[in-house]
């Protein structure tokens, strides 16, 4: 696997129709002395060093408050988050030597989503650019990929002559990506592609073919992300379909190492419903494309992950392969009916409780039982 900053989703299924690996990937990539360090030991609770050549790894829970609210309803004897495992390395220096820069671009080519930090604090230079180092960032990723889709191509071509279908397809693919980046433009920005076109383009690795989530890192004077920086960040994200949160890491990394009681306190007297990583978190979920269920007893309360549109017997794999095999419906209702009708009894005699077959697509928030015979 590669060593490039990730956030790492265990799954452990062939999902949404297709092979997977057992792990999902997010880079966090960004600039040197952005904070992403600082980030990792926010969401791992860790003490790794900045400004080393060495990968960190560490695993963060995914903060969910849904988990709380199913185990007021539904008496429980632990509580089990999603989690991710992240993997922090040194930012990429643009003015590095090409053979440095070159293995920081193969690596973040093995990702599945891109984590972009940016700087919204003064680092004691007085300069903050945000958009500016967005700009710089971009065009380099979209230099990288035009050297691979040009060689990609090359190849494809002599490969068409023949009149290989696979490669005339890949020739068609390769030619459009090249028309984008001519212009500047990243992949992602480049309009609607079709499955089959996707499918071509995850062979290649082509990192701005890779949804984006931007974090704006704030000082603590704008811990709420709303100056002029952040907001640069997020016209940005906005402009290009992607995403934007505002975090603090360093008041974050600070909340991570309190004790719950007076990380409470904090949280309380910064006026704040719970720290920047919980949304964080999240949305880093949500650009790989993953959502959340839940699975609830006496036992334990659990969230799991799958791919959105995942269907009923591809989100019983999530928890174990014979479950999946032995499928025969799953019942089901969603977090806010628990809330509404405060027990499982009460919705199912409100005719809420939903029995579903293997056709269904388990929806983000689905309290799920799964009914099974192996």
């Amino acid at each position: 696997m590669s060593p490039f900053p990730r956030f790492l989703v265990s799954l452990t299924n062939r999902i949404c129709g297709k092979e997977l690996r057992t792990t999902m990937e997010v880079g966090i990539v960004g600039l040197p002395s952005v904070g992403k360090t600082t980030l990792f030991n926010a969401l791992t609770g860790g003490r790794a060093e900045a400004f080393t050549e060495k990968a960190h790894v560490g695993v963060a829970n995914i903060p969910d408050p849904r988990l709380a609210t199913i185990a007021e309803f539904i008496a429980t004897k632990k509580i089990v988050p999603a989690t991710l495992q992240l993997v922090d390395i040194p930012g990429v220096p643009l003015e590095s030597g090409a053979k440095k820069l070159n293995q920081l671009l193969e690596q973040i080519r093995q990702v599945d989503a891109i984590c972009h930090v940016v700087r919204c604090f003064d680092d004691g230079t007085g300069l903050i650019d945000a958009a500016g180092d967005i700009d710089r960032m971009e065009t380099e990723l979209v230099l990288a990929d035009l050297v691979v889709a040009e060689s990609a191509k090359d190849k494809a071509a002599r490969t068409a002559r023949s009149g290989d279908a696979d490669a005339l397809a890949r020739v068609a693919v390769l030619e459009r990506v090249g028309a984008a980046l001519d212009e500047g433009m990243p992949i992602r920005s480049s309009g609607e592609w079709t499955d089959a076109q996707r499918q071509i383009l995850s062979g290649y690795g082509l990192i701005t073919a890779k949804p984006v989530l931007y974090v704006a890192n704030t000082d603590e004077s704008d811990i709420a992300g709303e100056g002029d920086h952040a907001s640069a960040v997020r016209a940005r994200a906005a402009a290009t379909g992607s995403g934007a949160v505002a975090v603090c890491a360093k008041l974050e990394a600070e909340l991570s190492e309190l004790e719950p009681e007076d990380r409470a306190e904090m949280i309380e007297s910064l006026g704040v419903s719970e720290p920047a990583i919980g949304p964080l978190a999240r949305a880093a979920h949500a650009v790989l494309g993953l959502r959340t269920f839940y699975t609830a007893g006496p036992k334990e309360v659990r969230a799991w992950t799958v791919c959105e549109g995942a269907s009923a017997p591809e989100a019983a794999g999530a928890i174990h392969s014979d479950i999946q095999r032995g499928f025969i419906r799953a019942e089901c209702y969603h977090v806010d009916e628990l809330v509404r009708f405060k027990n499982e009894k009460a919705i199912r005699e409100a005719g809420r409780m939903r029995s579903e077959g293997k056709h269904y697509a388990v929806a983000e928030g689905d309290v799920v039982h799964f009914l099974f015979n192996v």
